[in-house]
């Protein structure tokens, strides 16, 4: 298969990741584009943080339009995180890259099983507390610069156990807060060090745009459970194979 086509099919499964569950375009990107598409770990978490950024975007449009964005929750998550994200990323620079292939394998794990555990995605929703929202996207925002991802894989797991948002908003709000976070990231790393290939990046890119919307009317076709466990079948898949490459 070219290396075009590759692009084009993995953009597109990573749109519709972000799209449908408003997270897992990162966890989903850097695997595929050292995997697949030969990247070096530092080049792709450089241009997952490009993808996730514009794809997310888009995705964010798509879901607001229906109501699904919990714009003042999602503001404060994600300011909050803002600057922990620029100096977790600088920390990353200085560490090995297996130091941050076991960090990103075990957290999406954990993530995936906290998911699995929850009741119901689509329980009563809680009014969220704005100090619990401010703490929880600076840890956020730190997990996004140290491991040169979005942070939707952990947004929507966060929004819906410690802010109490039903899954369709948790979807939705998460996308307002990797755009905020991936942007964030994205200016700490973008030093002009790491050179990109650009007839990968950008076919990856636009195929992942489309992908979304697609994405966002799967999304409406299911439930929130089973969007809630999707979600984590997707994160356990996902550690599972970046742990076995930061072992091997």
């Amino acid at each position: 298969m070219s290396v075009l086509l590759l692009a084009l099919v993995a953009g597109a499964v990573v749109g519709l990741a972000l799209g449908a569950l408003g997270g897992g375009g990162s966890v989903l990107a850097v695997p595929a584009l050292i995997h697949l598409l030969d990247f070096t770990p530092a080049a792709a978490t450089t241009a997952s943080l490009m993808i996730v950024t514009a794809t997310s975007a888009t995705a964010l449009f798509s879901h607001a339009t229906s109501g699904h964005v919990r714009w003042k929750t999602g503001a404060l998550f994600a300011a909050a995180g803002i600057l922990p994200a620029v100096a977790a990323a600088t920390l990353a620079a200085h560490l090995p890259e297996a130091v941050l292939t076991t960090a990103f394998a075990a957290i999406a794990g954990l993530a995936a099983l906290a998911m699995l555990r929850k009741p119901s995605a689509d329980q009563k929703p809680r009014p969220p507390r704005p100090t619990r929202a401010a703490g929880a996207g600076a840890g956020l925002g730190a997990v996004t610069g140290f491991l040169g991802v979005g942070g939707g894989f952990l947004a929507v797991p966060t929004l819906i156990s410690v802010l109490g948002l039903r899954m369709r908003a948790a979807v939705g709000t998460s996308l307002l807060v990797i755009t905020v976070n991936s942007l964030a990231a994205l200016v700490a790393r973008t030093d002009g060090s790491t050179p990109l290939d650009w007839a990968v990046v950008a076919p990856f890119t636009g195929a992942a745009t489309l992908g979304a919307w697609d994405g966002k009317r799967l999304a409406t076709k299911l439930s929130g459970s089973a969007l809630q466990r999707a979600f984590a079948v997707v994160l356990l898949a996902v550690a599972a194979c970046m742990l076995a490459d930061a072992v091997t």
